[in-house]
């Protein structure tokens, strides 16, 4: 095992934050293996990469020896969590948080280590909770507590509603933290309530105290918002690896250093030196080749990986791109949908056009077919194609 001076410095990698990092520095110093704990509630079946800057951080924990618990929240998932949320979730069912739950399990040991990996449920001991014992655990907190936390604030101050069983969430992934014994929990920013409830109900039951580690939000493609599906700034790790590849070269440069640091597993020394590469004159578009082939190798092999560019340029064609690709400049205050797109960036004659072709299926960003739900995301680079002659490789720049 490493020297706790180089477990902290691994562990801190990209972190926002560590609480308390003198706790966690005791609990290494002992030299056996910690039970480190990350939450995942299977809302959706598909992951993308803003979901892996956590399951990274649990395969360093893993290469450093410590057991991980990947958590799927089958329990939590019926409540649906509050975070950063200003309405009520919708609950999903049983079967569809199951349903989901299996892709999960599929996707993640794309990263992970299966025999280093203990997977857990928390219906496993939730659903065994009576109601005597629901209680015990919501006398733990108080309401006014409850109310400190951000986004609870602001729906109660501007009289949104809030559902009782939403005050349910923060307790139930703290009692998780009680059930699987955990010493560290990890989490997005977001997530630091919860996270922090894990360590006040372990006290409570005699237990000593998690360590947090924070993760940040990982933006989109755009540079600018958080990755996400709805937005149409994200990278599937399940999409086709062309896809991936021409989606993480079109990256702005100015993100290329927090993918690398938030994603890659090379070493920080590796990613000084690619960066003192790009000061002394070498092209960013190189660098970020590097890092789109490591990322399609982890999720499609490395023979994927090697093919990546030329997947890319396949995927792109109906016949080939035109060597003369033009370059398009949109400027725009926000993301828009394609259709909008599509019709300032001159590919289509009007609005009605758009969607004529749309509906077709005969538009692809980047190669792949897109409908009318996509979203352009801002600060994004694609490859669009109307039809089977208009192309263009087109930007969407701030105003």
């Amino acid at each position: 095992m490493k020297s706790v001076e180089e477990q902290l410095a691994l562990i801190k990698r990209g972190a926002e934050e560590v609480l308390v990092e003198s706790e966690l520095v005791e609990k290494l110093k002992r030299g056996q293996p910690l039970r480190i704990k990350a939450g995942f509630d299977p809302t959706a079946p598909d992951l993308h990469l803003g979901h892996t800057v956590l399951i990274n951080k649990l395969r360093q924990f893993q290469d450093l020896g410590h057991q991980v618990v990947f958590l799927i929240g089958d329990f939590t998932g019926m409540i649906g969590d509050p975070s950063g949320k200003s309405a009520t979730r919708p609950p999903l069912t049983r079967e569809q948080v199951l349903e989901n739950a299996e892709t999960y399990k599929q996707q993640v040991f794309k990263i992970l280590d299966p025999a280093k990996t203990e997977v857990a449920f928390n219906s496993t001991w939730m659903d065994t909770l009576s109601p005597a014992d629901f209680i015990r655990l919501a006398s733990q907190y108080t309401v006014a507590r409850m109310l400190e936390r951000d986004d609870f604030d602001k729906r109660y101050t501007t009289n949104q509603p809030i559902a009782i069983h939403e005050f349910l969430y923060p307790l139930v992934q703290g009692y998780d933290s009680v059930a699987l014994k955990a010493d560290v929990e990890l989490g997005g920013t977001d997530q630091k309530f919860n996270l922090l409830m894990g360590r006040e109900l372990q006290r409570a039951y005699g237990q000593e105290a998690q360590n947090i580690v924070t993760m940040p939000l990982l933006e989109g493609l755009d540079g600018v918002k958080k990755m996400s599906k709805s937005l149409g700034n994200y990278v599937g790790i399940q999409e086709a690896p062309g896809v991936m590849y021409s989606k993480l070269v079109s990256i702005p440069d100015t993100l290329m250093w927090r993918y690398f640091e938030l994603l890659s597993f090379r070493s920080m020394e590796e990613i000084e030196g690619l960066r003192a590469d790009v000061a002394k004159g070498a092209n960013p578009r190189d660098i970020k080749i590097k890092l789109a082939e490591e990322i399609v190798a982890r999720f499609h092999g490395e023979e994927a990986a090697a093919n990546a560019h030329r997947a890319a340029g396949n995927r792109m064609k109906e016949g080939e791109l035109p060597e003369d690709l033009p370059e398009v400049d949109v400027v725009s205050v926000e993301s828009l949908p394609i259709a909008a797109v599509l019709n300032r960036a001159g590919l289509v004659k009007n609005s009605a056009q758009a969607r004529d072709l749309l509906a077709g299926g005969a538009v692809k960003v980047d190669g792949a077919a897109v409908d009318r739900d996509f979203m352009f995301a801002l600060g994004a680079s694609h490859v669009c194609q109307a039809g089977k002659k208009s192309f263009a490789r087109v930007t969407l720049k701030p105003e």
